[in-house]
């Protein structure tokens, strides 16, 4: 099966299970890709996202469920969804004492890359990870966003549909991880599905389709639009004040608030009710001897929604589409 051939639908899981004895790392998940499409699990560490990411590339045995990636089933026919998948794991992979051109040498070598065309794949992979002039150096004298370009570039090298990367800027400066990201959409703008996993809520707006894991499960699925535009209690408010200890003690002990939390230099509250929050909150903070400075309605982000989620009680946090 060509790259052309990929199903238009490059990833379908459904109610996968993965169990580490009595522990459930992968609970009854469900979701598809489609080819070109960038999806993106989000979650804290431990949540599941590097377990699923390892099922989806065939390097661990479902428990139970259904998964298809490029048309192969992982469970049955892992050795040809290996063939048609990249995969960056979470820690630099490659071999640090070895020159960066002969670590890409090496991955073609694994990947079965024909050796007619691995020198022109090489300098392909070289110029896209901004490492020209750098082919001799040695891979562990390279800064970490170079370390996870090349590793990226090896393991594009037999030129995969698919391709799944495990928190792959974690640890990279904030410079790097934003080319990072533009490497990621010029890939899936060829016509390459990316799966991604990622703790970083910024790095999450930049998927087409954000799965919000959590405990092993998807708490729920959407775009970064959908989901932001579903709290499922009351609203959300933005509050300036000062100091923000005793503001944020108070806030937790007022009927009206049914969640506080620290956001930068202000408090984000859910609220029942935004109209009387606003105008009741003012009298309540300075009844406490906390001076207001701003305090108004807000849209909700991710973060918000993904706090709301992950605090729910698991029973309440069924997979949602918004």
């Amino acid at each position: 099966m060509t790259a052309e051939e990929t199903p238009a639908i490059s990833v379908e899981v459904r109610d996968l299970v993965k169990r580490f004895g009595a522990f459930t790392a992968v609970d009854r998940i469900s979701f598809s890709a489609s080819r070109g499409e960038i999806m993106g699990f989000l979650g804290p560490n431990g949540a599941g996202k590097s377990t699923a990411i390892r099922i989806l590339c065939g390097l661990l045995r479902p428990t139970s469920g259904s998964v298809r990636v490029a048309g192969y089933d992982v469970a049955t026919d892992a050795d040809a969804v290996r063939q048609h998948i990249g995969y960056m794991s979470q820690k630099f992979s490659l071999y640090n004492d070895l020159q960066v051109a002969e670590n890409l040498r090496f991955f073609g070598g694994l990947y079965s890359v024909p050796r007619n065309i691995i020198d022109e794949r090489i300098e392909a992979a070289i110029q896209m990870a901004g490492l020209a002039g750098h082919e001799h150096d040695m891979t562990g004298t390279l800064a970490g966003g170079w370390k996870q370009r090349l590793a990226l570039g090896c393991a594009l090298l037999h030129r995969p549909s698919i391709l799944f990367l495990d928190e792959p800027t974690s640890g990279v400066d904030p410079i790097s991880r934003r080319t990072f990201w533009d490497l990621i959409h010029d890939l899936a703008a060829s016509g390459v599905t990316v799966i991604v996993s990622t703790h970083y809520m910024d790095e999450a707006e930049y998927c087409n389709q954000l799965a919000l894991i959590n405990r092993g499960r998807i708490v729920a699925l959407g775009s970064p639009a959908e989901l932001k535009t579903h709290l499922r209690r009351g609203a959300l408010l933005l509050v300036k004040c000062q100091p923000l200890g005793p503001a944020l003690e108070a806030l937790e002990q007022n009927p009206d608030v049914l969640d506080a939390a620290v956001f930068g230099n202000a408090l984000h509250l859910t609220v029942r009710d935004a109209d009387r929050a606003i105008a009741s909150i003012p009298q309540f903070l300075a009844d406490h001897h906390v001076q207001s400075i701003e305090l108004k309605e807000i849209p909700p982000s991710l973060e918000d929604v993904f706090v709301e989620l992950a605090s729910a009680p698991p029973a309440a946090n069924e997979a949602r589409a918004p």
